[in-house]
């Protein structure tokens, strides 16, 4: 069940989360957001780092999509030169 609760927004443009809120969701001193806004809508969607081996599990997933496709750090390397040439 959603818990519904109200706040208000400070002249620094600062929002308090209800401490409900806070606790049912794990929320801690220094945890992110990424906020969304459009119109009268604003969205706050905590996010937080992948673990070590999700971490891990995304690069294996990369590194078999590369060898797929015949990839190779050639091929990096030259796009490196050439965004840095372009910036």
């Amino acid at each position: 069940m959603s818990l519904v609760e109200t706040t208000k927004m400070s002249s620094k443009g600062q929002v308090v989360i209800p401490e409900n809120i806070r606790k049912r969701l794990g929320l801690k001193t220094g945890s992110q957001f990424v906020v969304v806004g459009d119109k009268d809508v604003v969205i706050l969607k905590s996010i937080s780092a992948p673990s070590i081996s999700d971490f891990d599990n995304l690069l294996n997933k990369a590194q078999e999509q590369a060898k797929k496709v015949g990839l190779k750090e050639s091929h990096l390397k030259e796009a490196i030169a050439l965004a840095r040439k372009s910036s």
